[in-house]
């Protein structure tokens, strides 16, 4: 199981081809990719045309959704931030923390094309694929 972040399912319903994209294209049907419902509504609230956005939210939702947070998670989340605010690191948008912290507890390596997770990734555990 994977778990694919907004920015690549972003780039994906987009057209833009990345190492991500051409990633996540070859393990739709072959790998068990779980969409979080916080990435669902990043991802979603983008759309600006309403065919686009039943499209896109009919896709996404064939695919197993998970809650991604919850008490014991959102206190985990708040222990990861302050860790890296320890070293230094500040996360710059708390959802990247709640989302990396759900993969971390649970072993799900994360699909990114960004920054925000590295230090999660050097620091914390978090892995990608």
């Amino acid at each position: 199981m994977i778990v694919v972040y907004s920015s690549v399912w972003i780039d994906y319903f987009n057209g833009r081809a990345t190492r991500q994209t051409d990633a996540l294209h070859d393990w739709l049907g072959k790998r068990t990719v779980v969409v979080g419902d916080a990435i669902l509504a990043e991802v979603l609230q983008g759309f600006r045309s309403d065919q686009h956005f039943r499209r896109a939210r009919r896709l996404m939702q064939a695919f197993p959704i998970v809650t991604m947070l919850g008490p014991t998670l959102a206190v985990r989340s708040a222990e990861n931030y302050r860790a890296l605010r320890r070293r230094g690191v500040t996360v710059r948008k708390t959802i990247d923390i709640m989302i990396g912290t759900y993969c971390i507890a649970r072993r799900l390596p994360l699909l990114y094309s960004d920054t925000d997770f590295d230090p999660l990734v050097r620091h914390l555990g978090l892995t990608v694929p």
